[in-house]
């Protein structure tokens, strides 16, 4: 079992993520290999809320170019964790909104 500081990498800031917010959703970035369970956990764990459901996408690095060589960013992974109602905010996303 991992520790959830490997689980958790760190907020994911867009403007979509911070319209989720106020219907209790907060989007992470994670660790490639962790399944959902591992990050329920570990959002438990780390922030001290109920976690209602974990949706994961995988995210395709892009295809960069400097001059003629090629390069591609690395793929990762996100997480879109739902808290419950009941469940009190996380506090780093307080001053965001």
């Amino acid at each position: 079992m991992k520790a959830p500081q490997d689980i958790i990498i760190k907020p994911v800031i867009t403007e979509k993520s911070m319209d989720e917010l106020q219907e209790g959703k907060y989007t992470f970035k994670v660790a490639k290999d962790s399944n959902k369970t591992e990050i329920k956990k570990a959002v438990e764990t780390l922030f001290g809320v109920q976690v209602k459901k974990v949706n994961t996408i995988n995210c395709n690095g892009k295809n960069k170019r400097v001059g003629r060589s090629v390069g591609k960013t690395p793929d990762w992974k996100k997480a879109v964790v739902t808290l419950t109602e009941d469940s009190k905010t996380i506090e780093f996303f307080e001053g965001m909104v």
